[in-house]
């Protein structure tokens, strides 16, 4: 008996220990069976998902809404990554760049494209992409305030950075040199904020990356750059940190692909560097109605805008260059109002008060929209909008001598370009003898025109923006 029962026992034991080691590669091989999603890359999880997830801030620098939707240089660049990978690309945007590190860590995008600069700290907290821009950090103060030319005069100053940004980290490490700095980070601003505060001599300075300094100079004619804040620093964008880089990789791939096309160069030149603009002297004239003149003005100018289907900024630019905002300016010639029209205009546009902003505004546009109706069909947009200001100045006659003397000297009437150039002409008798409508001051137009267009410019740069001239943020 005892024998058979051991007998009968080694089996049991064999077939258990089989039975233990069957349910183990079970086990095993749950994840495998269960778990593909764990399996799939970062790059093959967003080829499956059909779209790129970016995780920004909006800011002139990074992501913004243009006048023909979304735009920004980091945007244009990862669009064309979105499209290099042939999806779809999806904006996630926060408010402060802590947001940005708590949004990729929670997985809920897929890099950070948000004018970041690749620190050591950052380093050690995220993959990083190739690098494909590089700037230096300035210290920006007010101009005509004592210029701060080192670290050591900074001692005392108020200075006010972005919460998270480079710029803090920077200031952490000087203090170890300079243990007497001080300043006050903040996460509800961005940098235009705090520009518009040191202009205002609300702060006495902020640290700024070059690129954004360039931009943003002429619209901020009152500050100036003290000095410049160590070595340059790359510009890169941030994947989540571990093993998986094949995201990563494939930006590598893309940005190399960008330079070699010259992307990365037409992307820089077309947002970092601004078309020409006012001398500083007008501009900050300009700014200071801006700030004075137009908060009264806008709901004006926007309501009558709406009505009509027209632009509110080209309706702005064209009131300021007439009166500069002012409801009573008068000229010599008995012009008035905020859109300076003569009274005989007044009267056909069924104007009453040419001295009340809301009547003188609608009559303007409702004036500038019939020249637009006059012009010949084949002028297109946006030469049309050119030609339409010079007969609002020069009247829809002269506008036409202008054309045809410009066909006559081998031009193309239908080019702003090429009749604006033939408007001086207009005034020597050579010309506009044998001209229908005769002598008239065409330079004046030619001015008339330029300035509009780059007072234009700056309100669109503006609103675009969401500066804070016309957004009204106190710090």
């Amino acid at each position: 008996m005892n024998a058979g029962a051991g007998a009968a026992e080694a089996p049991t034991r064999r077939l258990n220990r089989k039975s233990l080691i069957f349910a183990l590669a079970l086990l095993l091989l749950l994840p495998a069976a269960y778990s593909g999603e764990d399996r799939r890359n970062h790059l093959q999880k967003v080829m499956e998902r059909g779209s790129l997830l970016m995780l920004t801030r909006n800011g002139a620098s990074s992501y913004y809404l243009g006048a023909d939707g979304p735009t920004g240089p980091e945007y244009e660049l990862v669009k064309a990554f979105a499209d290099y990978l042939g999806v779809s690309l999806e904006i996630r945007v926060t408010k402060s760049f802590a947001g940005l590190e708590r949004e990729l860590f929670a997985g809920h995008g897929d890099l950070i494209a948000a004018n970041l600069t690749r620190t050591a700290p950052r380093e050690l907290r995220y993959n990083f992409g190739p690098d494909y821009l590089a700037t230096t950090t300035e210290v920006v103060y007010k101009r005509g305030e004592r210029r701060p030319e080192t670290v050591e005069d900074l001692k005392g100053l108020q200075i006010m950075v972005i919460a998270g940004s480079s710029y803090e980290e920077i200031l952490r490490r000087l203090e170890a040199e300079v243990p007497d700095l001080q300043w006050e980070t903040r996460e509800d601003v961005g940098i235009e904020e705090l520009l518009l505060a040191v202009a205002d001599g609300a702060i006495d300075a902020t640290l700024v990356d070059s690129n954004i300094y360039r931009i943003n100079r002429p619209f901020y004619p009152r500050i100036a750059s003290a000095f410049v804040l160590d070595a340059e620093l790359p510009h890169a964008w941030a994947f989540p940190p571990g093993s998986d880089d094949s995201l990563t990789q494939k930006a590598r791939s893309f940005i190399h692909t960008a330079r070699e096309s010259g992307l990365t160069k037409a992307i820089e030149d077309r947002f970092y560097r601004y078309p020409e603009q006012l001398g500083r002297v007008s501009m900050h004239q300009f700014l200071s109605q801006v700030r004075a003149r137009l908060p009264s003005l806008l709901p004006h100018f926007r309501d009558t805008a709406a009505r009509l289907g027209m632009d509110w900024r080209l309706l702005a630019a064209i009131a300021y260059q007439e009166s500069q905002w002012d409801p009573d300016a008068v000229s010599s010639t008995g012009v008035r109002g905020i859109m300076m029209l003569t009274r005989q205009t007044a009267e056909q546009l069924g104007v009453d008060d040419r001295r009340d902003p809301a009547q003188s505004i609608a009559g303007g546009a409702r004036y500038f929209l019939d020249l637009d109706r006059r012009l010949p069909a084949q002028i297109r947009d946006p030469e049309r909008v050119w030609f339409a200001l010079g007969a609002y100045n020069l009247g829809m006659g002269h506008l036409e001598d202008a054309r045809v003397l410009t066909e006559r000297m081998g031009g193309n009437p239908d080019a702003w370009g090429d009749v604006e150039h033939r408007l001086d002409l207009l005034s020597q008798e050579r010309y506009y003898k044998d001209l229908r409508y005769g002598y008239a001051r065409g330079f004046e137009a030619r001015k008339f025109v330029s300035n509009v267009r780059r007072y234009y410019d700056t309100l669109v740069w503006m609103d675009t923006r969401s500066h804070p001239l016309l957004t009204a943020q106190e710090l």
